[in-house]
C-alpha cells in the first residue's frame, strides 16, 4: 500500500470502527457515472461536513489492492446492484492537497512536488513500463495504461486548497524579465493535462474531487468545465450524502439519550437541495460524545475570511447581517459570483461566499439566505464582534436592555427602545403594516435569541401570535407572547391575546407568561406598549 496509489482501506476501517452513520448511498450514485460523460465529479461543502470521510470511503471501495467486502457488510451500498461490479476494481490515486499546502518549504514548487511524489510512487508500482524522459504525471499514467491496460480512479481531497492558499497568485519561478506562470496557473495546467487530454477518458474510469468552493468559474472554465459539480447551492441528487438528516440525528439522539430539541437548535437549519433539514455532522457527533451542545465548529481560516467579508462596504450588507442574526431571511442572487474568494464585487457575492463557507444556509426555492442555527449564530457574532463594526455591538447592548425592560414590565422603556430600533432600521424595511413591525421587533430582540427560541406567526389557541418567545432549557425567565398592532392601541393587542387564548398553548412549555401588546401610531410615529403578567396556577 502506498501514500498516493492504492492506500488501502485502513482510513475507512477506522471510521466504521466508531459510531458510523451510513453514508454509503453515495457509492451507487458515483458508480452510475463510471465510464460515462459524467465520470468527473466535484463535491463542494463547507468544512467538517463529511467530504473527507466520503473520499476515504470511496478509496476503500474502489481500491483493488485490498478486499473491502466485510467493511461494507450490512451497509446501504451493498444492497445496490452495482456494488459487486465496481468493488475493489481500480487502482486508486488519492491526493490530499492540504498535505502539501501545509508544508512551507514546498510552497513555491508545490505543483511540481505533487507530481514528483506521485510519479515516483507510480514508477515503483509499475516498474516494467517504459517511461519517456521528462514525463509529467499524465505521460506516466498514459504509459501505464498503454503498457498494462491499468485504469485509475483519481480522488483529490481539498482540491481548491491551492486556490485558497495562494490568493495573491504569486510567481512560481522565473526571473523579472520573463513572464512566469503563477502557482495557480501551474495547478490549472496540471488539472487540464489530467482530465481534458485525449487520453483522459481511457486512463480514468472516474475522478472525485472535494473542496469548499465550486470550480466552474474559478478562473478555470476551459480547464474543468467537464466536471459535474455538487455544491451547497446546487447539490443535485447528492443532497443527502453529506451532513446528517433529521432521521439520522433522531436515531443518534435516541441511542445516546440526548435531547433532540437541543441538537436541532444547535446544529440543524441547512436546507441543501431537496433536503430541508441537514445537520452539521461533526458537531452532532462531538455533542453526543461530550454530552454537551455547544460550538464545535472551529474553522479558523473561514473565520478570518468572514471578518474580512462582513466589513466590506457594500450597500445594505450590514443591514442584512443584522436582520439574519435576528432570525430574518434575505434575498441573494448567487449566479454572478465567480467562485473565487479574491473576486468579491457586491453584497450578493459576500452572501454567496458565506453560504459556501457554511456561515449562511440557502433556500434555493425562495432564493433566500439565513443563519441556520445557534452554533453558527454564535460563531457569526464572534466574528462580528472582532470587527470594527460598532453598530451591531450597540444594537446588541440595546437589545439586552430591551429584554430586561420587558421582563421588568417597564412599558415606557420598551416603547422608547422600539422607537429607537424603528429609526435605526427604516432604511431596510417599509414600515407600514404589522408584518414590518414584526421585522423590526425581531431585530430589536436580537439578544433574546441567546436565551429564547423565537417564533414568528406561532399557532396558539384560536389564531396566530405575532411573536412568541419561549425560554431555552435552564433559562429561568418568563415566556413572552407579543401581539402587534398598526394604528390601533396596545390595549387592543392585549385583548386579542386573551380573547384568542394564545397563552393556553404556551403554558405547555412554561408557567410564567408575559403578555406584551405593542402598537405603532402612524401619525405620531411612536410606539405604545402594554405588559401583563400571567402566572400558571
Amino acid at each position: 500500500m502506498g501514500t498516493y496509489i492504492n492506500k488501502g482501506n485502513n482510513a475507512f476501517r477506522n471510521i466504521v470502527r466508531q459510531e458510523y452513520v451510513d453514508k454509503t448511498s453515495l457509492i451507487p450514485l458515483i458508480n452510475a457515472t463510471i465510464d460515462t460523460e459524467s465520470r468527473y465529479s466535484c463535491v463542494t461543502r463547507c468544512r467538517r461536513f463529511g467530504k473527507s470521510m466520503a473520499a476515504k470511503m470511496l478509496c476503500a471501495y474502489y481500491d483493488k489492492s485490498c478486499s473491502s467486502r466485510e467493511l461494507f457488510r450490512g451497509l446501504k451500498a451493498e444492497q445496490d446492484s452495482s456494488f459487486e461490479t465496481y468493488l475493489n476494481q481500480y487502482s486508486v490515486l488519492y491526493l490530499d492537497v492540504t498535505s502539501f499546502t501545509a508544508r512551507p518549504e514546498l510552497r513555491r514548487n508545490i505543483v511540481w512536488a505533487m507530481q514528483d511524489k506521485i510519479i515516483c510512487e507510480l514508477k515503483e508500482a509499475f516498474p516494467d513500463v517504459k517511461y519517456r524522459e521528462n514525463s509529467d504525471l499524465m505521460d506516466v499514467l498514459s504509459a501505464i495504461y498503454h503498457g498494462t491496460g491499468e485504469r485509475f480512479f483519481f480522488i483529490i481531497d481539498e482540491w481548491d486548497a491551492i486556490c485558497r492558499e495562494f490568493p495573491e497568485r504569486q510567481k512560481m519561478k522565473g526571473d523579472p524579465d520573463t513572464v512566469a506562470p503563477t502557482i495557480l496557473d501551474e495547478y490549472v495546467m496540471l488539472l487540464r493535462r489530467l482530465f481534458k487530454t485525449q487520453d483522459s477518458d481511457e486512463v480514468f474510469a472516474g475522478a472525485y474531487l472535494t473542496g469548499i468552493l465550486p470550480i466552474k468559474k474559478y478562473n478555470t472554465e476551459s480547464a474543468l468545465n467537464n466536471f459535474c459539480e455538487y455544491s451547497m447551492i446546487d447539490p443535485a441528487f447528492l443532497a443527502s450524502c453529506y451532513g446528517f438528516t433529521n432521521e439520522e440525528v433522531q436515531t443518534l439522539a435516541e441511542r445516546h439519550g440526548a435531547s433532540m430539541e437541543s441538537l436541532k437548535l444547535w446544529y440543524d437549519g441547512y436546507k441543501i437541495g431537496s433536503e430541508t433539514s441537514i445537520y452539521n455532522p461533526y458537531s452532532v457527533m462531538k455533542a453526543l460524545q461530550r454530552r454537551s451542545c455547544r460550538s464545535y465548529w472551529t474553522t479558523t481560516g473561514a473565520y478570518d475570511s468572514v471578518i474580512t467579508y462582513i466589513q466590506m462596504n457594500f450597500e445594505g450588507l450590514k443591514d442584512d447581517i443584522i436582520r439574519m442574526l435576528a432570525g430574518e431571511r434575505v434575498y441573494v442572487n448567487t449566479s454572478k459570483f465567480q467562485n473565487d474568494m479574491r473576486i468579491v464585487r457586491s453584497k450578493n457575492d459576500v452572501l454567496t461566499v458565506l453560504i459556501h463557507l457554511g456561515y449562511l444556509a440557502y433556500d434555493e426555492d425562495k432564493r433566500q439566505c439565513y443563519v441556520p442555527n445557534k452554533e453558527v449564530a454564535d460563531e457569526f457574532l464572534n466574528a462580528v464582534e472582532d470587527t470594527s463594526w460598532s453598530r451591531l455591538v450597540d444594537a446588541i447592548t440595546a437589545s439586552q436592555n430591551l429584554l430586561e425592560a420587558t421582563i421588568a414590565g417597564n412599558e415606557e422603556a420598551v416603547s422608547k427602545a422600539i422607537d429607537v430600533a424603528h429609526d435605526e432600521h427604516t432604511s431596510i424595511l417599509s414600515y407600514n403594516d404589522e408584518n414590518s413591525l414584526a421585522c423590526v421587533l425581531t431585530v430589536a430582540y436580537i439578544w433574546a435569541r441567546n436565551e429564547y427560541i423565537i417564533h414568528r406567526e406561532y399557532a396558539t389557541g384560536k389564531g396566530y401570535a405575532d411573536l412568541v418567545m419561549i425560554p431555552r432549557r435552564n433559562v429561568a425567565k418568563p415566556a413572552l407572547v407579543i401581539e402587534l398592532k398598526f394604528n390601533h392601541t396596545a390595549d387592543t393587542a392585549i385583548d386579542q391575546i386573551i380573547r384568542k387564548e394564545y397563552p393556553a398553548k404556551i403554558a405547555e412549555y412554561t408557567g410564567d407568561l408575559l403578555l406584551v401588546g405593542i402598537n405603532y401610531d402612524k401619525e405620531t410615529k411612536q410606539h405604545a406598549c402594554k405588559i401583563e403578567r400571567m402566572i400558571k396556577a
